[in-house]
C-alpha cells in the first residue's frame, strides 16, 4: 500500500505548548501510520515499575541477572495493561510488526521469554500501553502545531536516557526546544 505521508518510523515530538498530560514532552515513536490512522509508543515515560513485576504477572522466571531490573515505559494511555516491546534485530515473534528492516514491535509472550532466558533482542524498549489515532486525527494535530516530526533513530530509542529523549529528538531537525515558547502569539 502506498501513503504518501505516512510517518511510519518517525518521532512526534511533543510542542512546548502542548498541555495534555498524557504528551507533554514526550516523543512518541510511530510504528504504523496509515490512511486509517496511526500508533505509536511514547518512549520517554519511564514508569514506576520495572520488568520483574510483569514477568511476575505473566509466570515468566527470568533466568538472567539484572533482567528483573529492566525500566518499563509509559506507552501511551490506550490499553495500559497490553505490553508491546520495541526491539532491534531482524527476528520476528509470534506477534510482531516489522517497522523497519532493524526495528521491530512485538506484543505476544514470546519476546518477553527469550528476554527472560538472555535470548531476546540485542536492544529493547518494553512498554505498557500505546497511542492511537484515528484517521485524520494526527494530520490535524500536526498542523495545529502540537507535534514536530522527524525520521526516527535507534540510538535515541535505545541508548539515550529518557530524560535526553525529548531534547535529542528535536536536535535531529536542527531544533532546540529550550528556545521555543509554550505560548500561541497573535498578531
Amino acid at each position: 500500500m502506498s501513503f504518501a505521508t505516512s510517518l511510519t518510523n518517525h518521532f512526534l515530538i511533543a510542542m512546548p505548548g502542548l498541555k495534555d498530560p498524557n504528551f507533554s514532552r514526550t516523543v512518541t515513536y510511530v510504528c504504523e501510520h496509515t490512511e486509517h490512522g496511526a500508533m505509536g509508543i511514547v518512549i520517554n515515560r519511564p514508569m514506576d515499575i520495572r520488568l520483574g513485576e510483569v514477568l511476575e504477572q505473566l509466570d515468566i522466571e527470568p533466568a538472567v541477572a539484572g533482567v528483573a531490573d529492566t525500566q518499563v515505559y509509559l506507552g501511551g494511555p490506550v490499553q495500559t495493561d497490553r505490553g508491546f516491546v520495541i526491539h532491534s534485530g531482524p527476528v520476528e515473534y509470534d506477534s510482531t510488526l516489522a517497522v523497519t528492516q532493524d526495528i521491530r514491535v512485538t506484543t505476544s509472550r514470546d519476546v518477553l521469554e527469550a528476554i527472560a532466558n538472555g535470548e531476546g533482542p540485542a536492544h529493547t524498549l518494553i512498554a505498557l500501553g500505546y497511542a492511537g489515532w484515528g484517521s485524520g486525527q494526527l494530520e490535524e494535530e500536526l498542523s495545529a502545531n502540537a507535534w514536530l516530526s522527524g525520521p526516527a533513530d535507534a540510538d535515541i530509542i535505545f541508548s539515550r536516557s529518557p530524560g535526553e529523549r525529548w531534547l535529542a529528538a528535536a536536535q535531529l531537525l536542527g531544533i532546540d526546544l529550550n528556545l521555543l515558547s509554550g505560548d500561541a502569539g497573535h498578531a
